[in-house]
């Protein structure tokens, strides 16, 4: 309970008269009248707000959220006296982007009030709205009463999966385009066969069925696709090396979306696909096939946060060959730093005796515009070296992978998902797997 605006005002005017006792012929009757009047009001509308029932409130909110995506939520409140004045606010998690909240509403007997405010979640995970904030006028308006009612509510915010909804409409080969991904054309023809059509301009002679063309009497030829039912796992890492931010999102929000991209257009392509996160959190789904394989991925993979500690990646790679005993292609994302290489190579020629390894280094954007900025003075220069070194350094890590048969990518945040799509419709178009 806390004096309303009204009743600081009528205090001061109650203290004026007081002092009006010594400058004018005042009766003190009428200021001791004024006070006891005051003070039963006060009481009495003090009384009346104490005892006010609470209105009854729900909450219509998604129970699975997008990061970095608004969505609506309403709130309706439902009032249990003839006329009631409130300030709502809703006590979404902490942190999160909001709007049109608080909001001052009337509310009225046996009418139930909808208003609406948009949240934006910034942090994947669990989350849990505590309640609902009400700040009650009394009648008289001379109280104000703050009370959180409501029951809390839990809600699970995924990363953002409108791509994997557009690409739903599309065709393989559309979606790794719009991902950015630069397609070659095929050399030859895939290794599964898919169909028997009539030969067409450009078919090469190997493909053409010369007994169903002497059936036919005209030129058939055998149509193939590429390999299906192979394996596709994504390694996270979910140490130190994920902490960096690239804008709204951390370095691990950018591969995590890229992940569940590739996951999904290879799921759709007829391979099974596994996560395997390790160096912090660690979480292990073993491949699955079918357009429903994204949703153990994304249940696995919805909390994941990167941690403070150091990737021990040939530990990581120990405990993979022991889960994994299909060979599979194993695409990992972290970020190499050159002091990280030679327990990183340990782990990839591990790896590599049963696997194809592909490792995506992220690359801060920073580096690249420190590296192109103009020099003015001493200070610039010294760090436009310390860039130019560093990035030596870290091409020099890449290439001492390459030459043990590791595909490197060393790729911005920005340009991930384009680079990992790419790379597996690669792999799968050469069929080294």
């Amino acid at each position: 309970m806390r004096p309303a605006p009204l009743l600081l005002v009528l205090l001061v005017a109650w203290s004026l008269l007081g002092l009006a006792l010594f400058l004018l012929p005042v009766p003190l009757w009428s200021w001791q009248l004024f006070g006891g009047a005051l003070g039963l009001l006060v009481l009495v509308d003090g009384l009346r707000l104490y005892r006010q029932p609470s209105p009854l409130v729900t909450r219509r909110v998604p129970d699975a959220l997008a990061l970095d995506v608004e969505r609506p939520v309403t709130l309706t409140l439902q009032p249990q006296v003839k006329r009631q004045f409130a300030q709502v606010h809703d006590l979404h998690p902490g942190g999160w982007d909001m709007r049109d909240l608080p909001q001052r509403v009337q509310l009225v007997a046996d009418e139930a009030l909808s208003l609406t405010y948009r949240l934006k979640p910034t942090a994947r995970g669990d989350a849990s709205f505590v309640g609902v904030q009400l700040r009650l006028r009394s009648p008289w308006r001379l109280w104000r009463q703050s009370r959180v009612i409501g029951a809390p509510q839990s809600v699970r915010v995924y990363p953002d999966f409108a791509p994997l909804a557009r690409f739903a409409l599309l065709s393989a080969e559309q979606a790794s385009r719009l991902m950015g991904a630069h397609l070659k054309r095929r050399r030859g023809e895939g290794t599964d066969f898919n169909q028997m059509r009539e030969y067409r301009v450009g078919d090469s002679l190997r493909q053409i069925d010369w007994k169903a063309t002497a059936r036919a009497r005209k030129l058939i030829s055998r149509e193939y696709q590429d390999e299906k039912n192979q394996q596709l796992v994504m390694m996270l890492d979910t140490g130190r090396r994920m902490l960096a931010r690239e804008g709204m999102l951390g370095h691990f929000d950018h591969v995590l979306n890229a992940s569940l991209v590739v996951s999904y257009l290879a799921l759709r392509q007829g391979d099974a696909v596994g996560l395997f996160a390790t160096g912090g959190q660690s979480r292990w789904v073993p491949p699955q096939r079918g357009p429903g394989g994204i949703d153990p991925l994304l249940r696995a993979s919805y909390d994941l946060q990167p941690q403070p500690v150091a990737t021990d990646y040939l530990a990581a790679a120990s405990e993979f060959v022991l889960r994994q005993r299909r060979r599979a292609l194993v695409m990992l994302s972290t970020n190499v730093r050159d002091e990280d290489i030679e327990d990183l190579l340990a782990a990839v020629r591990l790896l590599g005796k049963r696997h194809l390894v592909c490792v995506a280094s992220l690359r801060e954007s920073v580096l690249d515009t420190a590296l192109t900025a103009e020099v003015e003075d001493l200070k610039d220069a010294i760090h436009s070296a310390a860039v130019a070194r560093y990035l030596e350094q870290r091409a020099a890590a890449h290439d001492l992978l390459r030459s043990h048969r590791v595909m490197v990518l060393d790729v911005t945040a920005e340009q991930l998902p384009g680079a990992l799509v790419e790379r597996y419709l690669a792999v799968k178009r050469d069929g080294l797997l």
